[in-house]
């Protein structure tokens, strides 16, 4: 399809189309970087066209593009694709917005199997008993010699390319009865099709780091790093590689003889010296609480301080995460490339690095909007419990109301000690923290850890109901399932491995509750997505980590846009029983100030 006409005769049949697959073919996996080298198109199985981009010229290029224009924004038009995110991102650099329906062949594997590889070629092999051509025959295995596919002729990139689109739509074939039938259909058209556009402009968007602030932030943590070091010597006597798991052994247990029964060896016989390990003997060796902070703080360093900046794209000067739809069993977004999702928030030091993320100019500034507690109110909701459900109404701080509770004294009585062991129990009790691990997590004796747990069901029985009907419907049906249907496959739940099966056990609690949670922030998103645009705002949305959207507003628009984001968060999803989801929004100069 390489001359205006035959390319003209192809876009009236394509216009004539309700639904079609199709894939671009670039010079690389980079978004901000690669460029268009070609176009596939397929709406019966065994049939495909390729149309070739011009390399040399860019107008040409874009001119090219401008021709299928029609077809890519047409409304009525459901667009298939393998990854279609992609796609969508290539081409908003050729000012292109895929309009219409989306099918996302790799999504609606994802909701099938989550726990499976969702790659074209493993579904290809899977559900069709077909193995396509690998790209690496086209272009070779990474190395000097690695071309791309603007090395190789049209002809050689055509079959390649239009076996793609072919292979996609037959999975999607496939695929759509598959989901229909265990009622997942609605939650792809729903939710996850329509977040992919989302997330593509979000991607595009980027953030604007302050790459200066993060060097002198740098240079602070590794202040902080050299006095710890120094610390870390005089505890030990004498100087050695911190870093060597197994010189730090031989430290702290051959020459300071630590850990007594504590004491555990690896597969390869050295000492075990992970974190787990060290928390145990921080207690009484100082030594052991330096050597944690120390690797916390060297990871914060070059994970995040010194690597950011080396990430920021050269085109416009922000960094551009992946956002990861089909990754986690339980639903929710990763990110990649950097992970902006474990940025940490719980340490002082972890939350500076939040201050580096700056709006675009100075005409802007970034908003964050956070559900508060959501997971909680989620479980609340679905346990029917009237206390918790009550306190939600009418607006109690939970963490006080279950205080009261379960250490029996009257509202006004609870301390600060008990509101923190009490919120440590209400987020434990989604995860199905046992005695021994709410014990370790808050600092006291076993026997009062039971107690507190036994005393929390005594309580909210509701809950207590809620846990055990969740694990033995999930032993019946061998999955549990968020509000909207998302399934999460729990393949060991009957296992006669007691270890694996309590994992499985705490998963069929848990899965319900963290997978409505991320049904409801991707509707939430959705939505204001669609209102900003339809309003014609310059706001936009430029990070989602967990339960927070984070967005660069010009300063004008932030006392029209925050109400309107609260109410679009707050109602993304009602709750069967009706617990509120309350949002908090802040606004600053930086992330950690909105924050």
């Amino acid at each position: 399809m390489d001359t205006p006409e035959l390319r003209a005769e192809l876009l009236k049949f394509l216009l004539l189309q309700t639904e079609v697959s199709f894939d671009t073919e670039t010079t690389g996996l980079d978004t901000m970087t690669a460029r268009l080298v070609g176009l596939s198109f397929c709406w019966l199985p065994g049939e495909a066209y390729y149309v070739p981009v011009p390399q040399a010229d860019d107008a040409a290029a874009q001119a090219l593009v401008d021709e299928f224009r029609p077809f890519l924004e047409a409304k009525g038009i459901t667009k298939v694709g393998q990854n279609i995110k992609y796609d969508l991102t290539i081409l908003k650099h050729y000012g292109v917005e895929i309009r219409g329906p989306l099918f996302d062949t790799m999504l609606a594997h994802y909701l099938l199997e989550p726990d499976m590889r969702h790659g074209m070629d493993v579904l290809a092999e899977t559900y069709l008993h077909y193995s396509p051509v690998p790209i690496t025959a086209l272009i070779g295995l990474k190395g000097k010699n690695q071309k791309t596919m603007a090395d190789l002729p049209p002809a050689e990139v055509s079959d390649y390319a239009c076996e793609d689109a072919d292979v996609t739509l037959q999975l999607k074939h496939v695929f759509e009865p598959l989901l229909k039938e265990v009622g997942l259909l609605d939650l792809l058209n729903e939710v996850e099709n329509p977040l992919v556009p989302v997330l593509a402009a979000i991607e595009y968007e980027g953030v604007q780091i302050d790459s200066e602030a993060m060097g002198e932030y740098s240079a602070e943590l590794q202040g902080y790093i050299t006095e710890l070091e120094g610390q870390i010597y005089q505890e030990a006597g004498e100087e050695f590689n911190i870093g060597s798991p197994k010189q730090l052994g031989e430290i702290l247990f051959d020459k300071m003889d630590l850990g007594g029964k504590k004491i555990k060896k690896t597969k390869t016989g050295q000492y075990a010296t992970g974190e787990e390990i060290l928390s145990q003997l921080a207690g009484d060796a100082p030594i052991a609480g330096l050597i944690l902070e120390y690797r916390q703080l060297s990871k914060l360093r070059s994970t995040y301080v010194e690597a950011l900046p080396q990430l920021v794209c050269e085109l416009d000067g922000r960094v551009h995460t992946s956002f990861n739809q089909a990754v986690t069993a339980t639903g929710r977004l990763s990110s990649t490339n950097p992970n902006l999702q474990n940025i940490p928030i719980r340490t002082e030091k972890g939350r500076e690095i939040r201050k580096a993320f700056v709006p675009r100019d100075a005409n802007h500034v970034l908003l964050a909007a956070d559900y508060s507690q959501v997971e909680l109110r989620i479980m609340a909701d679905f346990a029917g419990d009237k206390t918790m459900i009550e306190a939600f109404r009418l607006g109690q701080d939970i963490h006080t109301s279950t205080a009261s509770k379960v250490f029996k004294v009257p509202l006004s009585e609870v301390d600060g000690e008990m509101r923190r062991k009490a919120k440590t129990v209400n987020f434990g009790i989604i995860y199905g923290i046992s005695a021994f691990g709410l014990a370790q997590r808050i600092g006291i004796g076993r026997k009062e850890a039971v107690d507190i747990i036994e005393t929390y069901f005594e309580e909210f029985p509701s809950v207590k109901q809620y846990m055990d009907e969740s694990i033995n419907r999930a032993r019946e049906l061998e999955y549990a399932e968020t509000l909207l249907g998302r399934r999460r496959y729990l393949r060991d739940i009957n296992s006669r491995n007691a270890t694996l099966r309590g994992y499985t056990e705490r998963n069929a609690i848990n899965a319900p509750i963290q997978g409505t949670a991320a049904d409801i922030i991707k509707k939430a998103m959705i939505n204001i997505h669609e209102w900003l645009r339809e309003e014609k705002l310059g706001t936009r949305m430029i990070l989602q980590v967990h339960d927070e959207l984070v967005f660069d507003a010009p300063r004008e628009e932030v006392a029209y846009i925050t109400p309107k984001i609260k109410e679009l968060m707050a109602t993304a999803l009602l709750l069967p029983h009706g617990v509120p989801l309350e949002v908090e929004v802040g606004t600053g100069e930086n992330w950690l100030q909105a924050h």
